[in-house]
């Protein structure tokens, strides 16, 4: 019998980008939507274009690029947030409005002060109005794990009678369990007339770590869509993570009868692109995408791996886009093999991006023997074809004593062929390197976080460099990738300083900060 098909709603760029220190630009969010479309998901859900200026803008470019899948915006049940994803979301040829109100005893009594009969007319209100706009309307009860069986399927039913054709069930707090998920859903099924007719949809937070398991009881249950992220960022513990409950439906097709139509090669070059944009990267044991997911150590495992793979892998690596052979390139490798195993490794560049990274990568092979996937992924990750900007980093000169200040010298190379250079001091290298940054940008920074991830193995790895840092009471994150940690940090930092630079230079104000009263689902 063949399989039936399942929808995947990615919630990366609203749920998401939600969570702290997750926060992207514009481009980084039109990026992320490219590869999430290249990853074939069936439904971005691009933001909440109430939250912000910001959150509208960058829903409405998203949806005016049209990569294809459907593009979705969140409105709270009043008129001004419907009429706000309608205007954002209007650009893409299929577009939805989700709508969303809490439906839980504790956010009835707590957060929203009104009655059961206030909330099921809000929720018929808001999914009416949304539906004069567009076909496609999505209605969620929030905290629904937390409400009431009875009150729960009046609500649906209410929301279906007024035009929802996704009606989605969030377990907002991560509370439920799996068989508790499971039976809520069999409920639905059995309380609410013309649940069969619309697609019921799943949303699981992580904050008792089992988002994936009640999304696939769920599943089990009934339901046809699932809403997730791309290594399960969001919100506090997280959400369902996107590769992981793909790969489950995918590996265990048998018992699920259900398959997604994830391009799941993609899987690996979207989590690294997340984690670089967002400074988030996976632990080494994260299922599927982590460093240790195909890893075998103990000799027991080595040795089934040799006689037969499946022994102890229930997945192949190149399924989710992981290369098997780590194949070495070194500084006489030409601009064909590169290329050639930027493919394999699941990227498409243009060729604009294509002539930057292999330049890098000429670069790195200058400086280390051999140069891994990693470090190819490291350099395509930090490579951007609008990222260049008034300076770029020429000469770093770093010394340092014990118990003494660092001091570090730096030359940038301007935009008009000028140079310019700058020495400072400071409590460590770094301290220093940003300081002399400083003096010939004029832009002084905050370092708040540094983070430091290697990009492949050895003792010449290239070291991947997060920052996030403050200017003028905005916050900033900036990537850079050496195999000079201390080059890495001033390359993340100057990535700030420029991008600074050019909204001066454009006239543009910092962002408006988000509404802290935006709500999650």
């Amino acid at each position: 019998m063949a399989s039936e098909s399942i929808r995947i709603f990615d919630t990366t760029l609203r749920d998401g980008e939600q969570a702290p220190g997750c926060s992207m630009t514009l481009r980084e969010k039109l990026r992320v939507a490219r590869a999430l479309a290249d990853l074939n998901v069936d439904i971005i859900e691009a933001g909440f274009p109430a939250a912000s200026p910001g959150d509208f803008e960058s829903v409405k470019a998203i949806a005016d690029e049209d990569f294809g899948p459907v593009i979705c915006g969140l409105a709270r049940c009043n008129p001004e947030d419907i009429e706000k994803v309608y205007q954002a979301v209007r650009g893409a040829k299929r577009h939805r409005i989700h709508v969303f109100v809490a439906t839980s005893a504790i956010h009835r009594e707590h957060k929203l002060k009104m009655a059961k009969e206030e909330i099921i007319k809000s929720a018929v209100g808001a999914v009416k109005m949304a539906r004069e706009y567009v076909d496609d309307v999505e209605f969620s009860p929030e905290d629904a794990s937390r409400t009431e069986l009875a009150y729960l399927a009046e609500v649906v039913t209410a929301a279906i009678e007024a035009g929802a054709t996704t009606v989605n069930i969030p377990d907002t707090v991560g509370y439920t369990v799996p068989a508790e998920f499971d039976r809520l859903f069999r409920y639905l099924k059995d309380h609410v007339p013309g649940i069969d007719d619309i697609c019921l949809s799943v949303h699981c937070h992580n904050d008792l770590g089992m988002a994936v398991a009640n999304s696939l009881a769920a599943v089990h249950a009934g339901a046809r869509q699932i809403e997730c992220t791309i290594n399960g960022i969001g919100e506090r513990a997280g959400n369902c993570s996107l590769e992981e409950v793909v790969m489950a439906v995918k590996t265990r097709e048998e018992f699920f009868g259900l398959r997604t139509g994830i391009e799941t090669t993609r899987l690996y070059p979207t989590s690294r692109l997340v984690s670089s944009i967002t400074g988030m990267h996976p632990p080494r044991n994260k299922a599927i995408v982590g460093e240790n997911a195909f890893a075998h150590e103990a000799g027991i495992h080595q040795h089934g791996m040799l006689q037969h793979a499946s022994t102890y892998e229930i997945m192949r690596p190149e399924d989710v886009g992981i290369s098997k052979s780590n194949l070495v390139l070194g500084k006489h490798s030409g601009r064909h093999a590169f290329r050639d195993r930027v493919r394999e490794l699941g990227f498409e560049l243009d060729e604009f991006e294509t002539n930057r990274a292999f330049q890098e990568f000429k670069k790195l092979a200058d400086r280390k023997k051999d140069v891994y996937d990693g470090d190819i992924e490291a350099i395509i990750m930090n490579v951007d074809g609008t990222s260049s900007g008034p300076y770029q980093l020429a000469a770093l000169e770093v010394q340092t004593h014990t118990d003494q200040d660092a001091r570090a010298s730096v030359r940038l190379v301007a935009e008009d062929g000028g140079e310019r250079e700058a020495s400072a001091t400071g409590d460590g290298p770094v301290a220093a390197a940003v300081q002399a940054l400083e003096q010939v940008t004029g832009v002084p920074l905050t370092l708040v976080n540094f983070e430091l991830h290697s990009a492949s193995v050895g003792e010449d790895a290239q070291g991947e460099v997060t920052v996030t840092v403050e200017h003028e009471g905005q916050s900033y994150r900036g990537n850079g990738a050496s195999v000079d940690i201390v080059e890495a940090g001033c390359r993340a930092c100057l990535e700030v300083m420029n991008r600074i630079l050019r909204r001066r230079h454009r006239g543009i104000a910092a962002a408006v900060p988000p509404d802290p009263t935006r709500a999650t689902i």
